[in-house]
C-alpha cells in the first residue's frame, strides 16, 4: 500500500485559482473555515482584475500560499503559513471531498512543519480547529500537536520548533521509510548547512534531522552515503549518478550535488527502497536499484 504522499508548490496559477474557487464553493468545504466568504471574494477578484497566468505574488500577500498536490500531481488542497514574529499560524483545506479519509491532512501538516520551521525558522507553529471537525483534530493529534486553548468557536494547537526536532527523532519516519547517514557525513552536511544559500537546502537539513545516524564502519553496504555510486530508476528511466558535495557536482558526468532535487531525495536510503519525490515541474518516482559502489565498504571512511 501506498504511503500518504503531499507535495506543496509555492506557484499558483490561474487555473489553481479556478480550482480553488470551485473547492470554496462547496459548503462541506467551508462549513469550518471562519474566513472562507473573504478567501472567494478575494480569489474572484484576483482573477477578474489580474490577467497573468502566474499569480502567486498576490496569493502571497501578508503570508505565504502553497497548493497541496498528491503523487500524481493533482492538485487536492492548499495551505496558507502566516510567520508572526517567532509564530507561524497555519491553515489547511483538503479540497476535494473524495481525497478525505486518504491521510493527505496528515502528510500535508508533516509537509507544513518542514517549511515553518525550517525554512520560515518559526519558533511555534499554531493551528486553530473548529472543535467538531473532528477529522482535522485527529490529523493534528496524530503529527504531534499538543493542544493549548478552547473557546466555543475554535481549538487551537500548537507545535514548537524544539519539539518538531524531538518528533523527527523519535519518530524520524513518519509515513517515510527511514534513512541512515554516518556520522562524518553528518558532521560535513551540517556544516554545508551553515553556508549554503538556496532556499531549497531546508529539504536537506529535514532528511538529515530524520536520519538515523551510525558509525562509518557500521553502515550496511547498500545505503547511499556521500560519494557513493548509485544506479536509480527514475520514473521509466535507468539513470546511474554519483551523490557528492555541490563543489564537486558535474551533472554532464553523473555527479549529482547533494543539494539538488534528486541528490537529496537518495541519501540515506538503501537498495530496494522506492521514495516520491516532488522536483520543481512534476513529482519523481525513485527507486534505488543498486549501490554500485560505497566508500565505507571499501574503507574509505573520510572520503
Amino acid at each position: 500500500m501506498n504511503r500518504p504522499f503531499i507535495s506543496l508548490c509555492p506557484e499558483i496559477t490561474r487555473t489553481d485559482a479556478l480550482t480553488l474557487m470551485d473547492w470554496l464553493e462547496d459548503e462541506c468545504v467551508t462549513r469550518y473555515l471562519s474566513d472562507s466568504r473573504h478567501v472567494s471574494r478575494f480569489i474572484e477578484q484576483v482573477i477578474g482584475r489580474v490577467q497573468l497566468p502566474i499569480l502567486t505574488p498576490l496569493f502571497n500577500q501578508g503570508g505565504r500560499f502553497f497548493m497541496a498536490y498528491d503523487r500524481h500531481d493533482a492538485r487536492v488542497g492548499f495551505v496558507r503559513l502566516v510567520k508572526t514574529g517567532p509564530d507561524c499560524e497555519m491553515v489547511l483545506v483538503i479540497g476535494n471531498r473524495n481525497d478525505w479519509g486518504r491521510q493527505l491532512g496528515a502528510a500535508a501538516i508533516r509537509e507544513s512543519m518542514k517549511l515553518a520551521f525550517l525554512e520560515m525558522r518559526a519558533e511555534r507553529l499554531i493551528a486553530r480547529i473548529h472543535p467538531d471537525n473532528a477529522r482535522s483534530l485527529r490529523a493534528f493529534e496524530r503529527c504531534g500537536f499538543v493542544a493549548e486553548s478552547q473557546a466555543p468557536a475554535l481549538k487551537s494547537f500548537a507545535m514548537t520548533a524544539m519539539r518538531y526536532r524531538q518528533f523527527l527523532r523519535e519518530t524520524p519516519a513518519g509515513h517515510a521509510a527511514n534513512i541512515h547517514i554516518t556520522e562524518i557525513d553528518k558532521d560535513r552536511l551540517s556544516s554545508l548547512l551553515a553556508f549554503v544559500r538556496d532556499p531549497a537546502v531546508f529539504e536537506l537539513e529535514h532528511e538529515i534531522e530524520r536520519a538515523t545516524v551510525v558509525d562509518p564502519g557500521q553502515v550496511p553496504g547498500d545505503v547511499v552515503t556521500m560519494n557513493s555510486r548509485a544506479l536509480l530508476q527514475l520514473d521509466d528511466e535507468a539513470v546511474e549518478v554519483t551523490l557528492v558535495y555541490p563543489e564537486d557536482a558535474d551533472c554532464s558526468a553523473g555527479k549529482l550535488s547533494v543539494c539538488s532535487g534528486i541528490g537529496t531525495a537518495i541519501l540515506g536510503y538503501r537498495e530496494g527502497d522506492a521514495l516520491d519525490w516532488r522536483m520543481p515541474d512534476r513529482t519523481r518516482r525513485i527507486r534505488i536499484e543498486k549501490v554500485l559502489y560505497q566508500p565505507e565498504a571499501t574503507g574509505n571512511f573520510h572520503l
